[in-house]
């Protein structure tokens, strides 16, 4: 299952805890700003995952992670629930799509795409996101019917393809494209999110490409992280943490393309 002379293949133990500590962060930026998969997929796979294992154990942790971040986000009463039941079909379908498009690509060559993918989702995540009070959000019917479905459809093929940094371009789309104020872009993208998750998970859950046993400590610290990070995102916004999570990401980045370019 694992890459031969890896951490999870000749430490099991070390690396599922580094995983476990991985996973936490990824959570915790992924309610602040969305992003997981920035570190998860590269951290997955420099321990020993091959690169379509990798993908698929970040939509395991990240779909049942994301639980705690909309828990807080409901309690906080940001989530658009009128706009919800618009996007949702068609973000599951576009990540099924998305994650069956990448499982017929071979391996080799997807190690090498999410090296260059990578850049993306970090630029996505990365984007200056100034909260404001905008007032009562009212979408017009052609937010509802045609661009809201539009934009979940193809953000939802990224997310099942390659999925780092969907949950800012789906906060950014909400904030520009239907007008929505950013605290409920970002508290409305995570049912999204979800839902795109839960598309890509089936894909690659059919294919067999998720590791369920050790994937248990990782989803719990995902959980924890993406708790702690909706909260204090609800309490004070994202300006302290980012500055080292860019860093993380930087690092992984490197050491990832060590592995697949030079």
């Amino acid at each position: 299952m694992f890459i031969e002379g890896s951490l999870l293949a000749d430490y099991l133990l070390i690396g599922i805890l580094v995983l476990v500590l991985a996973s936490f962060i990824a959570g915790f930026l992924d309610a602040v700003a969305g992003g997981a998969g920035l570190i998860l997929v590269p951290a997955f796979i420099l321990t020993g995952m091959p690169p379509q294992l990798a993908l698929g154990q970040e939509k395991l942790v990240s779909t049942l992670g994301t639980f705690s971040a909309i828990y807080n986000y409901f309690k906080g009463a940001k989530i658009i629930w009128k706009v919800v039941i618009y996007g949702i079909p068609t973000a599951l379908i576009g990540a099924y799509i998305g994650g069956q498009v990448i499982l017929s690509i071979d391996e080799s060559i997807v190690g090498k795409i999410i090296f260059f993918l990578i850049p993306i989702g970090l630029l996505f995540s990365f984007i200056p996101k100034h909260s404001k009070n905008d007032g009562v959000y009212q979408p017009s019917q052609t937010d509802i019917f045609i661009i809201l479905p539009l934009v979940c459809l193809v953000v939802g093929f990224y997310d099942g393809f390659f999925g780092p940094g969907t949950g800012s371009i789906l906060i950014l789309a909400l904030h520009f494209l239907i007008r929505m104020p950013l605290l409920e872009s970002s508290a409305t993208s995570k049912i999204f999110n979800l839902a795109s998750n839960i598309g890509a998970f089936t894909a690659f859950f059919i294919a067999g490409k998720m590791a369920f046993i050790i994937g248990i400590p990782m989803v719990l610290a995902s959980i924890g992280g993406n708790y702690v990070g909706s909260h204090l995102t609800l309490k004070s916004g994202d300006k302290i943490i980012k500055p080292l999570i860019f860093t993380t990401i930087a690092i992984l980045f490197i050491s990832l393309g060590l592995r697949y370019i030079w």
